[in-house]
């Protein structure tokens, strides 16, 4: 059997099964960001606090993550085709049901049930696009999948905003509602179903490996508010974490009959190294999409829209180098792809380093092209790479893994920025307070005229201003750093498998 086996359909309908499913992973990943903006006029519609209506963004990703695992067996056990109907589904209703809430107990029970509905979208989408393309297509195959999923959350955070701001931030939530239809209809209508495997369900498996994802997210999103390891809530959410890891990493060692993922997943070794670097860019590229919008609208006094018109130009980056790599893939050695887009990554970061609170918007927009074309040359190759050298019927699972890796790493990336902003906003504020000094000729200028409470509140926001936008080059430096230490990672990739297209006999 050949690892590059595939489904054999007609031209048009590929084309039909491709728009319907990557309508619906952009509609998906599109909510991972488009209801961010629109919090603070949710929390004031449902009279929620801060803390609160954190859970509106915490619900959804927990529940996403927790059921991300569970897509592959549930596609080999009932046929993915029913999986993705299903989905797609409960994903519009949820979303509707989003837009309708009138509560924040309704709003977090929506949004759990998007997340559940919504988590097999992703990784399925990704592995029905390996199926139905033939070999020699499978890299630009992947290219639009990885189009989707890295452009959706860039240009999420812009559409939220516009639709709130011209609309209601209710329509977050119902624009979903006519492109699940459509998605509905056309994977209803043109997408072939697979053969089942009737594999018994591991119980143990799947409630441990729930519980370390599930603690682990609420960890990290929860972290900084809580002040990490110094609160209880905290200390015990990590130790849950730990332990169900434990337990799950025994338990798929040990048991030799029923195991929820099997563990030739972890013997391909670009698998493992697939794993390894979607982890990587999940935490470079969300990491900086977090501090960018907190930037351009705290210290820059960026309208929503116009945050959204500034950072989209890094999807252009995206596109374009997504639409050439996706071309030539399958001739070139793509491990040399790979290092050169961590590398322009890297680069972008260093441009960001730069950034000071009196730049033009060119600026931003430069950087954010260069990041966009650097992770498009990573995302395209890596995904091909990484199912390269797999069994086929390992793909539903290896899909699910693969997606739930990525989703891990935006996840900590996240919160290592937001912790270190913090934290690092609080070091330089003290260092730069230090030169305020009456005998400091620059500060004779906000201290002229007003009250002296007056002039003092404004000495400090400057002050403030300006130890914040250190502290955010001081996080563009660390992805600028992660970047560049990721390359040798390349190393870890299979020369054989590093071709999308070529094919290993396995019997």
């Amino acid at each position: 059997m050949s690892l590059a086996s595939t489904i054999e359909i007609d031209r048009p309908r590929r084309i039909f099964v491709t728009v319907s499913i990557m309508m619906a992973s952009i509609m998906q990943v599109l909510d991972t960001t488009i209801a961010n903006v629109a919090l603070p006029h949710i929390q004031g519609s449902l009279s929620a606090t801060q803390d609160q209506i954190a859970w509106v963004l915490t619900s959804y990703i927990v529940a996403s993550a927790i059921m991300t695992p569970l897509g592959g067996w549930m596609a080999g056990r009932v046929g993915r085709k029913r999986i993705f109907l299903f989905s797609i589904a409960g994903f519009t209703v949820a979303s509707m049901l989003c837009g309708l809430a009138q509560s924040l107990p309704q709003m977090v029970l929506a949004r759990v049930l998007q997340g559940v509905c919504g988590a097999a979208v992703v990784p399925m989408a990704q592995a029905v696009m390996l199926d139905i393309n033939p070999p020699e297509q499978q890299a630009r195959a992947m290219s639009i999948w990885a189009m989707g999923v890295t452009v959706g959350p860039i240009v999420g955070p812009a559409l939220g905003g516009w639709l709130t701001d011209n609309y209601n931030w209710r329509w977050v939530f119902y624009i979903n509602v006519p492109f699940g239809i459509l998605a509905f209809l056309g994977t209803l209508s043109f997408m072939p179903e697979t053969p089942l495997r009737r594999s018994p369900f591991d119980f143990f498996g799947f409630a441990t490996l729930s519980l370390a994802v599930g603690a682990l997210q609420i960890t990290l999103d929860r972290g900084q508010l809580k002040d990490w390891f110094n609160s209880t809530e905290i200390c015990i959410e990590a130790l849950v974490a730990a332990a169900a890891l434990y337990l799950f990493l025994v338990h798929m060692v040990t048991t030799h009959k029923t195991r929820f993922l099997d563990p030739a997943l972890f013997k391909d070794q670009n698998c493992v190294a697939g794993c390894l670097f979607i982890f990587t860019v999940g935490l470079i590229l969300y990491a900086t999409l977090a501090l960018l919008p907190p930037l351009l609208q705290g210290l820059m006094n960026y309208p929503v829209v116009t945050t959204g018109l500034v950072t989209a130009p890094r999807g252009f980056g995206s596109l374009l180098s997504m639409l050439i790599i996706g071309r030539i893939a399958h001739r070139i050695d793509i491990r040399w792809v790979i290092s050169c887009g961590f590398a322009i990554a890297a680069f972008s970061a260093w441009q960001m380093t730069g950034f000071d609170l009196q730049m033009d918007e060119s600026t931003v927009m430069w950087s954010g092209i260069a990041q966009g074309v650097g992770s498009g040359m990573v995302s395209v190759p890596l995904a091909g790479a990484a199912f390269a050298t797999l069994r086929p019927t390992l793909r539903n699972e290896a899909a699910s893994l693969f997606n739930l890796c990525r989703n891990l790493g935006s996840s900590v990336g996240i919160s290592i920025v937001e912790t270190l902003l913090v934290r690092n906003t609080q070091t330089a504020h003290a260092t730069l307070a230090e030169h305020v000094t009456p005998f400091n000729s620059l500060v004779h200028a906000p201290m002229q005229g007003g009250a002296p409470a007056t002039r003092l509140a404004l000495l400090n926001a400057q002050v403030t201003q300006q130890a914040a936008m250190i502290a955010y080059d001081d996080n563009f430096k660390l992805m600028m750093w992660l970047s560049l230490a990721a390359i040798p990672l390349v190393l870890l990739l299979r020369k054989s498998g590093s071709r999308i297209t070529e094919q290993v006999d396995v019997e």
